[in-house]
């Protein structure tokens, strides 16, 4: 595993350690949700969360299985980047908004390389 993680192209690494943020990101959110869970059993935050943990966790699985369609739902899940941009940026926090906009970069560059696209080539 460890040769494996180092043969992978590095849009790839990035992908895996933003995944692994928004997971990290829903972990710390889960005890609002469960809380909210006493009083509604059905709220829109805690069907975000579940929806955004599945998809996080099918696009990550799929590319750690190296699958052509991996690539694309990589780059949808880095489309949550510029929503958090925005409301960073309105929100008058500069620098965590100057991060999410280089991470955003960094994700858009390194996702759309040909090396990410030869080495996601299982069908």
């Amino acid at each position: 595993m460890i040769r494996q993680f180092f043969a992978m192209p590095a849009g790839v690494r990035i992908f895996l350690g933003y995944a692994f943020l928004i997971l990290g990101g829903i972990g710390l959110s889960m005890r609002y949700v469960f809380d909210m869970a006493i009083s509604a059993p059905v709220s829109l935050p805690g069907i975000v969360d579940m929806v955004l943990l599945a998809y996080t966790i099918f696009t990550t699985t799929l590319v750690l299985q190296r699958k052509e369609a991996s690539r694309n739902l990589a780059l949808g899940l880095s489309t949550l980047t510029l929503p958090t941009f925005l409301l960073l940026a309105l929100g008058a926090q500069p620098l965590a908004a100057l991060f999410v906009a280089v991470l955003a970069v960094a994700l858009f560059t390194s996702l759309t390389r040909p090396a990410v696209r030869l080495w996601l080539n299982e069908p």
